[in-house]
C-alpha cells in the first residue's frame, strides 16, 4: 500500500526552486498539490531572496517567521482590496498563469487557491522593507516626530513602500487603510520612538511588540476560505450567513470605517504632548472623529443587514433601537444616499 508523505512548510518556504512549483496547503479540501510557477520567474526569484531577508531579521534580533507573518498579513489585505484597484495589472496576470492560462468561471476559487503564490514577491519585498531602519525613520518623520500629527495620505513611508513593491500609485491607498496591519505596525514604530522607556497598562504587552499581528488581521488559510466559499455558494443570503449577500464594496466600506475608528482610538494613547490646551483639543477632536466613524459604520451595517434580508426588528434590537427609530435612521440614510 503506497504511503503519502506530507511536508508542512511555512508560506515563505513553499517554492520548489528546482521544479518551479508552489506547494499548496495539505489540509485544504481540494485536488491540487502544487501550482506551476514555470511562467512566473519572479516568484521563484523571490524565494531566492528569502534567505537574505531572514538573515537581516536575525541580525535585528527578531525571528524571521514573525517578520514574514506581518508581511503576509499586509499584502494579503492588499490582495482583497486589489479587486477595486484599476491600476493593478500584475496580480491578475499571475493568477491566470497559475490557473493554467485562464481562471475563467472559477475566478473566486482560484483567488483562494492561488493567493499565497501570486502575492509572494510582494511579501518578500514588504518583509525586507519593514526591517529597514531607513523605512522606520520615514514613518517617524511622517508622524511629526516629537510634534504629533495624523499620518498623511501622501506620507514618505507609504510612497517608498509602493515603489519597493513596483506600484508607485499604491502609497495613498496603503496610507489610508486604517485599521489594517500596516497602519498598526506604523503606529507601533511611532509609539516605540515616542516612548522608548516602554509603557504600562493592559495594552503594553501587545502594543509595543513591533511584530505582533492581531488575530483578526491574520490572513485566513486556504482551507478556511474554501469552506466559507463553499457555504456561500450553497446559501448566499440565508440565516446567519446574511453577510455573504452584502456587496463586496459595502463590506469593504464597513471594514474601512471600523478600522479608521479603531486607529483614531489608538491615536489617543501616547499623543498627549505639548501645552495642556493643545493636547486637550487634540484628544477631543480625535475622540469626536472616532465616534463619528463608528456611527457611520453602524448605519452601514444596519442597511446592509436589512438589504440582505434580516428583519428590521432584529436589526433594531441589535442596534439597541426601537423599530421606529431604526426605520427613521435607515430612511434618512437611503435618502441621503440617493436610494
Amino acid at each position: 500500500m503506497p504511503v503519502r508523505w506530507v511536508w508542512y512548510a511555512a508560506r515563505w518556504e513553499r517554492v520548489c526552486v528546482r521544479h518551479g512549483r508552489w506547494q499548496l496547503d495539505a489540509d485544504a479540501d481540494q485536488e491540487l498539490e502544487h501550482l506551476d510557477l514555470r511562467s512566473l520567474p519572479e516568484v521563484v526569484a523571490a524565494q531566492r531572496r528569502v534567505a537574505g531577508v531572514a538573515r537581516r531579521a536575525v541580525r535585528s534580533g527578531v525571528e524571521p517567521e514573525r517578520v514574514f507573518a506581518l508581511a503576509y498579513a499586509v499584502v494579503a489585505r492588499w490582495w482583497e482590496q486589489a479587486l477595486y484597484w484599476e491600476e493593478e495589472k500584475v496580480w491578475p496576470r499571475r493568477l491566470h498563469q497559475v490557473a493554467g492560462g485562464n481562471a475563467g468561471g472559477e475566478l473566486e476559487r482560484w483567488r483562494i487557491v492561488g493567493r499565497d503564490a501570486v502575492i509572494f514577491p510582494e511579501v518578500v519585498a514588504v518583509a525586507d522593507a519593514v526591517l529597514d531602519p531607513a523605512m522606520a525613520q520615514l514613518v517617524w518623520a511622517d508622524s511629526g516626530e516629537e510634534r504629533p500629527r495624523p499620518l498623511p495620505a501622501d506620507g514618505a513611508f507609504c510612497r517608498a513602500l509602493g515603489e519597493r513593491v513596483g506600484r508607485p500609485w499604491l502609497g495613498p491607498l496603503a496610507a489610508t487603510d486604517y485599521g489594517g496591519p500596516l497602519i498598526a505596525w506604523m503606529g507601533t514604530v511611532i509609539r516605540l520612538r515616542r516612548h522608548p522607556e516602554g509603557r504600562s497598562g493592559p495594552y503594553a504587552r501587545f502594543d509595543e511588540n513591533l511584530w505582533w499581528v492581531r488575530q483578526e488581521l491574520q490572513p485566513a488559510s486556504m482551507a478556511a476560505q474554501l469552506r466559507v466559499w463553499a457555504g456561500e455558494k450553497k446559501a448566499p443570503g440565508s440565516g446567519t450567513n446574511w453577510r455573504a449577500a452584502v456587496p463586496a464594496e459595502q463590506r469593504f466600506l464597513i471594514t474601512n470605517l471600523l478600522g479608521e475608528a479603531e486607529e483614531q482610538v489608538m491615536l489617543l494613547r501616547g499623543a498627549q504632548v505639548g501645552p495642556t490646551a493643545d493636547a486637550a483639543r487634540y484628544l477631543l477632536e480625535t475622540l469626536s472623529r472616532g465616534t463619528e466613524l463608528l456611527d457611520q459604520a453602524l448605519v452601514q451595517i444596519m442597511a446592509a443587514a436589512v438589504n440582505a434580508g434580516v428583519g428590521l426588528e432584529d436589526v433594531a434590537r441589535w442596534a439597541r433601537l426601537s423599530p421606529d427609530e431604526a426605520a427613521e435612521i435607515l430612511g434618512t440614510y437611503r435618502g441621503a444616499d440617493g436610494q
